[in-house]
């Protein structure tokens, strides 16, 4: 058995660090039921899974449910202003202020690797006071591809100076558990209300959420089952 020393620790931020996903798609679902409609939960995340419209557009789906067009412009941006207010006070997910200060506190050289624009993620670990705790910030609009392109994750290891053997991941969902795994990174997945129905497999170990199990803890069983993957 070799044994694996943990140095630092990746997080995702849009559904890890702060629950934007489950906001967002709220925010659609009002929109939907303003016109007497719905957008079911498991549609919503077998198509969109995130933030990516790429094959499904709620508002495409909308207008098909009415049978005729609607003001996408007034719509959207309606939603768009009350998605931003409601993440503009929203608190950071459970366990997330304990994780990080015990990693430092053991410490790990923490990082963020998120698909979103520096902007958005800078400016709200900077509100939520997280923002000094983190020795890497690598995002969206600074690599040519997000994830689940191991870019992100690369470029952050790179930043941090530390090999992915003696690194891991914290994601919420499927393509961002792809991205740290195409960087041979150890992932632990933690789900949030939205993305707990999407299939998680590809992480070796899931979580509820990051106070289920004292940080410390979860650091020391990712060095044994490193150690053991040898």
């Amino acid at each position: 058995m070799t044994e694996h020393k943990i140095q630092a620790v990746l997080f995702d931020f849009d559904g890890l660090i702060l629950d934007t996903e489950t906001t967002l798609y709220g925010t659609w679902r009002e929109t939907f039921a303003a016109f007497g409609q719905e957008l079911p939960l498991d549609l919503w995340t077998a198509n969109v899974g995130g933030y990516s419209y790429e094959t499904f557009h709620p508002m495409d789906y909308l207008e098909q449910c009415l049978g005729r067009p609607v003001d996408r412009e007034k719509v959207n941006g309606e939603r768009r202003a009350r998605y931003r207010e409601r993440v503009r006070v929203q608190p950071p997910m459970p366990g997330v202020v304990e994780a990080v200060a015990e990693a430092r506190r053991m410490g790990l050289r923490l990082g963020v690797a998120s698909s979103s624009e520096r902007a958005w993620v800078a400016g709200h670990l900077e509100r939520l006071g997280l923002l000094p705790q983190f020795d890497a910030l690598v995002c969206g609009d600074e690599v040519a591809r997000v994830k689940p392109s191991p870019e992100l994750y690369l470029a952050a290891l790179d930043t941090l100076g530390v090999g992915a053997r003696a690194a891991f991941a914290l994601e919420d969902s499927p393509k961002g558990v792809a991205a740290a795994r195409a960087a041979s990174l150890y992932c632990v997945a933690v789900p949030n209300p939205v993305t707990s129905r999407m299939d998680l497999g590809a992480a070796p170990r899931r979580l509820a959420s990051l106070d289920a199990v004292p940080f410390g803890a979860l650091v020391r069983d990712v060095e044994k089952d490193l150690s053991l993957a040898v």
